[in-house]
């Protein structure tokens, strides 16, 4: 399964410093993900492999209440090699590992 998505880039507020964005993954790939059957994970994470721009990394998505779907984090090395700012619309496509 592949998932292709656009989603603006935010800052989880709980924390002070500038180190936690995520992009929220939409709620139809949300539920795509949530029906795999996959062992559970810490956190009720997947393991996903990403691509945004030229960069693909391997990391994991995580269920959100408050965002109602997955969330994605997007460290700063990705951020700054692909050029992307507070608010800017991301188009990312990922891919459950192990599935």
């Amino acid at each position: 399964m592949r998932l292709t998505f656009t989603a603006p880039l935010w800052q989880w507020d709980a924390r002070s410093d500038d180190s936690w964005w995520f992009v929220t993954v939409p709620p139809d790939e949300s539920d795509q993900l949530a029906d795999l059957p996959l062992p559970p994970r810490g956190f009720g994470s997947i393991r996903v492999r990403v691509t945004v721009g030229s960069t693909t990394w391997s990391t994991s998505v995580f269920p959100s209440k408050q965002e109602q779907g997955y969330v994605l984090p997007l460290k700063r090395a990705v951020r700054q090699a692909e050029g992307i700012g507070p608010g800017d619309e991301v188009v990312v496509t990922l891919e459950p590992v192990g599935v």
